[in-house]
């Protein structure tokens, strides 16, 4: 008994090590990517817009993936899946230290988001097939921490290589980093998870899915202008045939029975949605304000914007555990709303704002998004039933990049309005601050919105898995 029990466990940890050590590279790219925008720009000869797509491309791409992935996973085997992402990660990042253009790059980012996708779109579903509930949330927790953690030295090792090694080195940083996962993976999990084995794969409604999510999220990106207006009327149209087809088929790609009938998992993605809408793009507005506006070097810039993730990486474990105990709708709230307080004093910025009151901000909010992440994910991962963990997990992974899109969308639409297809540079620094506080105005209300979302879930959820 003692012996299976340690085996119990022993696995347990495999497969939370193996986890967190995936969940720590993406992040870590996101946040270095940021840091390293103004010397691709440099060398490209890249205008804000075509830099806001070195970003915007991963998340598309990932976006439109997950949902499709998370299913595939729960058919063919998410061990499977999440092996194949690893392997596609860290070809794709090796291909981008020998990029030529900026097209070139973008198009290689596009194949990091695919990999992303598969990624995070089957390993929370991995974590709450192996953990039960009451010890469920501290490993979500951990995981996120990981996140977290990527996050937090990616502006630090990032900013460090830019400057002395320049930007194509934070790609061959992580290339061997990805080998170790591929090594940890075969070794370490030898269980593959696939509840709902034997059912037909949706392609068609993943087709007409993805086009939808690709048509809203270009289009978003392309407002205020008509082809804007045009791809976004276009997503409506193929995001009622998509409902149409999920309702009538038996194995959709996305049962909507779990968004109309299960008020926790509806509430908690729309919060989840609302949260990354209003601060993904806080990083690319902070890493453009702090290199172009205060003067900084990408090192400087980088230890400054640590500060929110190293908050978010103390807190998610804690947060995580706290969900196990108490109602996790009213935790993530409470994070929403110190976000949102963060969010309202950034709307006040100015070009003379002190260094130490940007990482007091930068600090408050990453307070509320640790306290907001780990519980809404457990929220959302122990709604539903095992058969639909990697649908979950795929609907976390897509509220997070659908919101991530959103705020870059909006975060570009504004540079289009204020700066238009010019370099940054002096003349246009005037710009760049207007944009900046209209993005954290826009942000703000969001968050306050958000808040309401998160406390609209009922008192106490019923666990299913």
């Amino acid at each position: 008994m003692n012996s299976e029990l340690s085996e119990s466990n022993s696995f347990k940890k495999s497969v939370l090590l193996v986890s967190a050590f995936a969940a720590f590279l993406v992040p870590f790219l996101s946040s270095a990517a940021n840091l390293a925008l103004p010397s691709i720009g440099k060398e490209f000869h890249a205008n804000a817009i075509g830099l806001g797509w070195v970003i915007s491309s991963f998340i598309l791409s990932s976006a439109i993936f997950l949902l499709p992935f998370g299913r595939l996973g729960d058919i063919v085997g998410r061990k499977k899946i999440f092996f194949m992402g690893i392997l596609l990660f860290t070809v794709s990042t090796f291909l981008i230290i020998f990029s030529w253009s900026i097209v070139s790059l973008i198009i290689f980012r596009i194949l990091q988001g695919l990999s992303s996708a598969m990624i995070f779109g089957t390993s929370m579903a991995i974590i709450t097939s192996v953990f039960q509930p009451g010890e469920r949330g501290r490993a979500i927790g951990i995981n996120i921490t990981s996140t977290y953690l990527g996050l937090s030295c990616g502006p630090v090792i990032g900013g460090f290589l830019t400057q002395y090694l320049g930007w194509r080195s934070i790609f061959a940083f992580l290339v061997p980093f990805g080998i170790i996962s591929l090594i940890l993976i075969n070794r370490k999990i030898k269980t593959e998870w696939a509840e709902a084995v034997g059912e037909k794969f949706d392609w068609r409604g993943s087709v007409v899915y993805g086009i939808a999510l690709a048509s809203f999220m270009y289009g978003f990106s392309q407002l205020p202008s008509l082809f804007g207006w045009l791809c976004i009327a276009i997503a409506v149209l193929m995001a009622i045939v998509f409902l149409i087809i999920e309702n009538k088929i038996s194995n959709p790609v996305f049962d909507i029975r779990l968004i109309m009938q299960n008020r926790v998992f509806a509430l908690s993605s729309v919060a989840a949605l609302i949260n990354y809408s209003a601060t993904s793009a806080i990083g690319f507005f902070i890493s453009l304000y702090l290199q172009y506006l205060k003067g900084l070097d990408s090192r400087t810039a980088g230890l400054i914007m640590i500060s929110q993730p190293i908050a978010m990486t103390l807190l998610s474990p804690v947060a995580g555990k706290l969900s196990d105990k108490k109602n996790p709708g009213v935790i993530a709230s409470i994070g929403m709303a110190i976000t949102a307080s963060g969010l309202i004093l950034l709307c006040f910025i100015r070009e003379d704002t002190p260094d130490y009151f940007i990482v007091l901000l930068l600090l408050l909010m990453g307070i509320g998004f640790g306290l907001f992440s780990s519980p809404n994910s457990n929220a959302i991962m122990s709604s539903v039933e095992k058969r639909y963990l990697g649908v979950a997990s795929g609907v976390v992974g897509t509220m997070r990049m659908i919101g991530q899109m959103m705020s870059m969308g909006i975060a570009m639409m504004l540079l289009s309005l204020y700066i238009g297809k010019q370099p940054i540079n002096h003349a246009t620094y005037p710009g760049l601050i207007s944009a900046m506080r209209t993005g954290f105005i826009i942000f703000s209300v969001l968050s306050v919105l958000g808040i309401f979302a998160s406390l609209a879930r009922h008192g106490k959820q019923e666990n299913k898995t």
